[in-house]
């Protein structure tokens, strides 16, 4: 499954990249962020794999980035490995008139269990909701900072 998000956000590249490039940050715009651990390389790096952990629907839910491209302020890319789906996740920047458009190109790679299969192929909208979702929180944490 494959699909793209985008939003616009009045702020300069300069301080969208500043405020998304922050661990300390998530708390402000992921639903549910809990907190992260490093587990190796460079943090933030590329070849960095951290443990991130959150409170979705009421259960802990963990994930692992690893950081695959780190060309900011144009790209920042991931793959995210959690025990029932692996996706990777390129973030692009680009300066536009009035601030910086923010685009997402998410691609599941892995589903694993029947249940997260029929999720989605009955509702693939779930998954791109929640990715528009977060922007859009971001956009408005940026806006407001």
């Amino acid at each position: 499954m494959r699909f793209e998000c985008h939003v616009d956000i009045k702020a300069p590249r300069d301080k969208v990249i500043r405020l998304f490039d922050s661990f300390e940050n998530l708390k402000e715009w992921q639903d549910g962020f809990q907190g992260h651990e490093h587990l190796e390389g460079i943090p933030g790096e590329v070849g960095a794999k951290t443990r991130m952990t959150y409170i979705m629907r009421g259960k802990p839910m963990e994930l692992i980035e690893t950081v695959d491209v780190k060309d900011l302020p144009r790209e920042f890319s991931g793959t995210y490995v959690h025990k029932h789906m692996t996706n990777s996740l390129k973030n692009f920047f680009e300066e536009i008139e009035g601030g910086t458009r923010w685009r997402s190109q998410v691609h599941y790679t892995r589903l694993k269990g029947p249940m997260i299969r029929i999720m989605a192929f009955l509702f693939p909208g779930m998954f791109k909701k929640q990715v528009q979702k977060w922007m859009d929180q971001f956009k408005a944490f940026v806006e407001r900072s």
